[in-house]
């Protein structure tokens, strides 16, 4: 049986959707929450956003009697030039989970897991250049500590980095219980015993780091905000607060009119767009239970006002 994702019938549930309308799963993943939004569609259509090729397969195997549903592999940072490639003008939805999918941590072949012995490729894109290998081997102390700190937020960062470097001039690494080895050489006794795993938070950071997750993460957002419909909404469920934190500010500035200071009146305008949920939406205690991953997860919802101008965006 199949693992529900996260948050499954709230994000269903707020994109609101119209059996006519055109949506996208910007991260397609286990099309689960594909096969959910195509149930609801009668005319519309559903496209599919994943930069992983076995992703990709997975949704055309589990998904491909729909006729409405259109997979894409591709980032979905492109969202807005390969959608207006295909004469789509506006969308109705967009969905977005940021959690890595479960197949990813369990293929030791990927290189995404601390729990098991493969190489270090960390790479979502498999045709992409950039690994994990070369980012641990090649870059400089003080950018590997930057990348801990800023996309990890881990404390012990300096330390890490410092025996990295060290031990890569004896050996070069290769595979994920090497670097594993090293981290928890680096960091001091007491944090080892600590709840989490002592790797987990430089995984994290190099995954970030390989496949420029949050830079990616904005252009995308920016793309979905431009060319949502009126009466339209975009869901994202991030999980960790650097996710979040782009996912917050975009969605507070799209719906926020900012006036410049000194003029003597302010002209009368509203945002185009408005926070469907003020605060943010949070897994069911029974949920958190069931499932401990959950429990970091968050969920933001953005609405445009039926009445609005269409949408457009620049390919």
């Amino acid at each position: 049986m199949e693992h529900k994702p996260v948050l499954f019938e709230e994000a269903i549930r707020e994109l609101a959707i119209s059996p006519q309308g055109t949506y996208v799963d910007c991260t397609l993943g286990g099309a689960s929450h594909a096969e959910a939004i195509l149930q609801k569609l009668s005319g519309g259509r559903l496209y599919g956003f994943d930069q992983d090729a076995q992703a990709i397969g997975r949704a055309e195997e589990r998904l491909g009697e729909h006729e409405t549903f259109i997979p894409i592999k591709e980032n979905f940072r492109h969202l807005c030039s390969v959608l207006t490639k295909r004469g789509v003008q506006g969308i109705d939805g967009a969905l977005y989970d940021l959690g890595v999918s479960s197949f990813h941590f369990d293929d030791a072949a990927r290189g995404f897991s601390y729990r098991f012995d493969g190489p270090l490729d960390m790479r979502m894109d498999e045709s992409a250049s950039l690994t994990a290998e070369e980012i641990v081997n090649t870059r400089k102390e003080r950018e590997l500590k930057r990348i801990l700190y800023e996309y990890g937020e881990e404390r012990f960062a300096p330390r890490i980095a410092k025996e990295i470097v060290k031990r890569r001039k004896e050996k070069p690494f290769a595979t994920t219980l090497e670097l594993v080895d090293a981290i928890k050489a680096a960091m001091p006794k007491k944090a080892l015993h600590t709840p989490g795993h002592p790797a987990k938070r430089t995984f994290q950071a190099l995954r970030i780091a390989v496949n420029d997750e949050l830079a990616a993460l904005e252009e995308s957002l920016e793309d979905a905000i431009d060319m949502l419909n009126p009466g339209g909404r975009i869901v994202v469920i991030s999980f960790h607060s650097l996710e979040d934190k782009i996912v917050k500010r975009l969605f507070k500035e799209a719906s926020t009119v900012f006036h410049p200071e000194g003029l003597p009146t302010m002209p009368v305008e509203e945002p185009d767009y408005f926070r469907v949920n003020k605060k943010i939406i949070r897994p069911t205690t029974e949920e958190a239970e069931a499932n401990p991953r959950s429990k970091s997860a968050r969920m933001r919802v953005l609405g445009r006002f039926p009445e609005k101008k269409n949408a457009s965006c620049e390919a």
